[in-house]
C-alpha cells in the first residue's frame, strides 16, 4: 500500500501574496539562432498537477531545462520558491524524472543507488550515506512499491518500475518541485494507473508538480491544470477548457475547422 503522508513535508500550498512555488517570467532562449522560448511565462503553487503540452520541438525540455538552472534565459526570470534555480538545486528543492531516451540503463547501478542520489547534495565530498539517508531512500522505495526490486540493476527494470524509480529518487531528496518529461511514455496501464496515484498522493501532501506529456485523454483526471506551449504559454487554465479543439490548433498547427493539417 501506498503511504498516504510524505516522508518530507513540502510547503504549505502558497497563500494570497506568497511567493508560489514555479515563477517564469518573460523566459526566452535561444540555442545559436533557434528560438526555443519566446518571452514564456508560467507561475505554478504548491500541492498541485500541471499537465504541459505541446508538439515535439515546442520547448517543454528547454522550460524544464530553465526552471531547474541548467539553461539560463537569454531574457526574463526564473524563481523556484522565491529563489534562484542554482538555489533550488543546491537546497534539492527540485527533482527530475527524464525521458527513458535519456538515461544510460546499461550504467551498473542498483534501483537503491540511483535512489540514493537524491541524498548526494547532503552528503558533502565523501558521499557516505548515513543512517538517515538509508532510511530515507527505503521510505522512498517503499512508497513507490520498489523495496523487493532495490538491489536490481535500474537497466532490468518494466518501464514503469523505471519511472518509479526517478520519483522515488525526487522523494528521498526530499524535493517540493517535480518536473516529469513524458512519464507515462511506454509505460502498461497498470503502471500508469500507480504512477498517477502516487502523484496525485505527493500533490496532496504538497509538491508541486509539472508534467509533459502527449496523453491528452488522461489529462482531465490527472491534472488539476493544463498549460499549452509553443515556445510561448498560449494558454494555462483548467484541462477542460484548454483540451478544447479550437486551443489544441493553437499549439499543434491544426485547421480544426477547416478538417486540414
Amino acid at each position: 500500500m501506498l503511504r498516504t503522508m510524505s516522508t518530507h513535508p513540502f510547503p504549505a500550498a502558497s497563500a494570497s501574496g506568497a511567493a508560489p512555488a514555479v515563477d517564469v517570467a518573460d523566459v526566452t532562449v535561444h540555442y545559436g539562432d533557434v528560438l526555443a522560448l519566446n518571452n514564456a511565462s508560467l507561475s505554478l503553487e504548491s500541492g498541485r498537477i500541471c499537465g504541459l503540452i505541446g508538439m515535439n520541438g515546442s520547448g517543454k525540455s528547454t522550460l524544464f531545462k530553465t526552471i531547474m538552472g541548467i539553461v539560463r534565459p537569454d531574457r526574463g526570470r526564473v524563481r523556484v520558491h522565491g529563489g534562484s534555480p542554482a538555489e533550488a538545486r543546491r537546497r534539492g528543492v527540485v527533482g527530475y524524472v527524464p525521458q527513458s531516451e535519456g538515461v544510460d540503463w546499461d550504467f551498473p547501478v542498483s534501483v537503491r543507488d540511483v535512489v540514493m542520489m537524491g541524498r548526494y547534495g547532503g552528503m558533502g565530498l565523501t558521499r557516505r550515506p548515513k543512517a538517515a539517508d538509508h532510511e530515507a531512500v527505503y521510505a522512498a522505495l517503499e512508497r513507490v512499491e520498489l523495496t523487493k526490486f532495490a538491489d536490481r540493476q535500474i537497466g532490468q527494470l518494466s518501464g514503469g518500475q523505471k519511472k518509479r524509480a526517478f520519483v522515488a529518487r525526487g522523494i528521498a531528496q526530499g524535493a517540493s518541485v517535480l518536473l516529469l518529461d513524458e512519464p507515462f511514455a511506454g509505460v502498461d496501464k497498470r503502471s500508469e494507473a500507480t504512477m498517477s496515484r502516487l502523484l496525485r498522493e505527493l500533490a496532496d501532501d504538497g509538491a508541486t508538480i509539472l508534467i509533459s506529456t502527449h496523453d491528452l485523454h488522461a489529462l482531465p483526471e490527472l491534472a488539476d491544470e493544463a498549460v499549452l506551449l509553443l515556445h510561448r504559454v498560449l494558454m494555462h487554465g483548467d484541462p477542460s477548457e484548454v483540451l478544447q479543439a479550437e486551443n489544441l490548433a493553437l499549439a499543434f498547427g491544426l485547421d480544426v475547422l477547416g478538417g486540414k493539417a
